[in-house]
């Protein structure tokens, strides 16, 4: 049972890492640590900011 509730914890990880559900906790830690006191994006302006840009800004991208 050991092995496969690591497993399944690993395999929840890597589908959470690899859609981005980290991204905006990151950049919340980021803002504090780095500009503290100035004000922080909502989580839906950070996630339309960052679509915006990688829209007009596109990089290697599979699509």
């Amino acid at each position: 049972m050991g092995r496969a509730t690591r497993a399944v914890r690993q395999i929840r990880w890597y589908v959470a890492a690899l859609m981005g559900d980290s991204h905006y906790r990151r950049y919340v830690e980021h803002r504090a640590r780095t500009h503290p006191g100035e004000p922080v994006l909502s989580e839906s302006q950070y996630w339309r900011e960052r679509h915006h840009a990688a829209d007009t800004n596109p990089t290697a991208r599979c699509c």
